[in-house]
């Protein structure tokens, strides 16, 4: 019977912990938004993750789109990198400036 009431105390200590940290709460207004949902979503789950705000997308065209946008930014930073390299041995070729004008 001691068992019983030790794992009854850990439940109420959880359920407390929860609703302090606002989880039922938060739970309980998403659950209800989709029981009023007219037109139910063909996935409870990804209407839940929406609401909640799952930052992790499960839409692999979404990944794939962001493994596109990071080797992209890499292109990039390598092309200004070498951007800037050309423009100071471009530099040590040319006049400077004030003898262009003088011309």
């Amino acid at each position: 019977m001691a068992h019983y009431k030790a794992a009854d105390s850990k439940r109420e200590q959880f359920r407390r912990y929860l609703e302090k940290s606002r989880v039922l709460d938060t739970l309980t207004k998403v659950l209800v938004a989709l029981y009023e949902e007219p037109e139910k979503p063909n996935s409870a789950l990804d209407f839940l993750k929406h609401h909640l705000g799952a930052a992790t997308p499960e839409n692999p065209e979404i990944e794939l789109l962001c493994l596109e946008l990071a080797e992209m930014k890499e292109k990039y930073e390598a092309i200004v990198e070498e951007n800037k390299k050309l423009k100071t041995k471009l530099a040590q070729y040319e006049p400077p400036q004030e003898e262009k004008r003088a011309e």
